[in-house]
């Protein structure tokens, strides 16, 4: 059974700057979901009421720093 899950971007002061509506079978498959967002920043992802997690953003590849 498919369940609703939502993932909210973190902006640096800690409020919520913007939110993806999701279904996932499970709590595992929907942070396998909620990483790709990661590479804007942190995610807390929430599924009604319960908060499953918060994912740390992507670090940047060393190369691309370089590449600016």
């Amino acid at each position: 059974m498919m369940q609703q899950y939502r993932a909210y971007l973190v902006g640096e002061n800690g409020v919520f700057r913007s939110a993806e509506a999701f279904e996932a079978p499970s709590d595992s498959s929907a942070l396998s979901f909620a990483r790709q967002y990661t590479r804007h920043g942190k995610v807390e992802v929430w599924q009604l009421g319960r908060k499953i997690a918060v994912l740390d953003p992507e670090p940047s590849p060393p190369d691309a720093l370089t590449r600016q």
